[in-house]
């Protein structure tokens, strides 16, 4: 009787949090939460190799130390820079940092940072309304076949590739795909992809992010030295600190 209550249970954990497909992309954002509610990483660090693509298929790379908290906090420092330039997403505003100077914060909410890593750990009432914010259409959801798996697509129609739209994993309810209007005219479309995702404590990283517009590479990231639930400065959050606070905080524990 244990052994079958066992499997029972075991059976019951490895269902979708949702029975059929969703209806609405409200309910796969609270799918995508429920599923690692609890569980995910609080705190995560990595050193980012980012490379820069040119249209004449040359490129350059930099180094990159980043820490989040989760929901809604990003510091970006340009390991090579002797200023200390860098960048900050934090309470819903973007600062920037050169030349041993910060500029005046301005509103933004980081699509990949709610798409990526917030829905997992905020209440699904504020994932949405950022989600609106980017123009997506949560009532349209459809499935699709990416990378030879199932994936749900939210805001476009089948066939649709240019309406802004975000893809989700079936299975793991991990986001791997956005789609974006981008350009001054808007024509252009701006694709990300998350992939080669690896363990981080209850959640997961993308090791590798790649950017595209109109389905030219741009730009290309590699995660390395990735930490998760460890202990941060609150400081490193706080812009008057920026040029201050101890930026250690990527080396390996």
């Amino acid at each position: 009787m244990k052994i079958i209550k066992l499997t029972l249970l075991l059976i019951l954990l490895a269902m979708p949090a949702f029975a059929g497909d969703p209806k609405s992309g409200d309910e796969l954002i609270s799918a995508m939460y429920k599923k690692y509610a609890g569980k995910w990483y609080k705190t995560l660090t990595f050193v980012q190799k980012t490379i820069h693509h040119q249209p004449d298929g040359t490129s350059t790379a930099e180094i990159w130390n980043e820490a989040m908290t989760c929901p809604g906090k990003l510091r970006i420092d340009f390991a090579e820079s002797k200023t200390g330039d860098g960048i900050l997403f934090a309470d819903s505003k973007i600062s920037s940092f050169k030349d041993g100077k910060g500029g005046p914060a301005r509103p933004f909410v980081h699509p990949l940072m709610v798409l990526g890593f917030d829905v997992y750990c905020q209440g699904p009432e504020a994932t949405i309304a950022q989600v609106k914010g980017l123009g997506i259409d949560l009532s349209i959801v459809h499935r699709e076949k990416w990378q030879g798996k199932d994936v749900y697509v939210v805001g476009a129609k089948p066939g649709d590739v240019t309406t802004p739209q975000f893809w989700v994993d079936k299975k793991s309810l991990l986001f791997v795909r956005l789609l974006q209007t981008a350009g001054r005219d808007k024509k252009s479309v701006a694709e990300t992809q998350f992939n080669k995702y690896v363990k981080a404590k209850g959640g997961w990283v993308a090791a590798e992010v790649k950017f595209f517009v109109d389905g030219k590479p741009t730009t290309s990231e590699e995660y390395s030295d990735i930490q998760a639930d460890i202990k941060l400065d609150p400081d490193l959050w706080v812009p008057e600190k920026w040029f201050t606070v101890d930026k250690n905080y990527f080396v390996k524990k």
